[in-house]
């Protein structure tokens, strides 16, 4: 059963990083367009785990929610350092909400990037969303948050793979997401 997602909305109160719009993100110059996204890796890969941090992180994560669905920024996000410290926070998180907004950044960023840098570590994400799917296929809440992101990043490896530009070893996809991605529509 496909769920239709609810509108993220973010607390511009408590973000603790300028809300800019995606169209600004985009037409930002490199120094603040980096002091900027220094900003976001440091608040996302902060270690603190009371209350109150994982609920700026949520909120942070949904304000990167609002920003991904513009082309240029969703390209400039999923080049830059950010993408990394996105995969590792769905890894590491103790946080199931934090680990489906991630999910959800990770998911919307492949769909509204026009062009996939070689250096983006697409696999990695694969692989990892294949094994929190595979750990988790019973939790079938679990199962919406991750499979979008899943299947985004199938298909943008499929385009950039089409488009013939770079080499096919790039951006690696193991037969094991193609066996999960089978299972899950098969049983649900």
């Amino acid at each position: 059963q496909i769920m239709k997602k609810v509108a993220v909305k973010f607390d511009p109160k408590t973000l603790h990083v300028p809300t800019h719009s995606a169209e600004k993100l985009s037409s930002m110059k490199d120094v603040d367009w980096n002091q900027f996204l220094k900003r976001v890796c440091s608040l996302l890969d902060s270690t603190e785990k009371n209350t109150g941090a994982a609920r700026s992180k949520l909120n942070l994560l949904y304000y990167l929610c609002t920003v991904a669905v513009h082309k240029e920024t969703a390209r400039r996000l999923i080049s830059s350092q950010l993408f990394p410290i996105l995969i590792q926070q769905l890894r590491a998180a103790a946080n199931w909400d934090i680990r489906a907004q991630v999910a959800r950044v990770i998911g919307l960023l492949a769909l509204h990037t026009p062009v996939l840098g070689e250096n983006v570590p697409v696999s990695e994400a694969v692989i990892l969303l294949t094994e929190l799917i595979r750990e988790n296929f019973r939790n079938s809440k679990l199962k919406q948050c991750l499979l979008p992101a899943l299947g985004e990043l199938l298909y943008l490896i499929a385009v950039e793979e089409e488009k013939g530009e770079h080499p096919r070893e790039c951006w690696a996809v193991p037969s094991a997401a193609y066996t999960v991605l089978m299972r899950c529509l098969r049983e649900g």
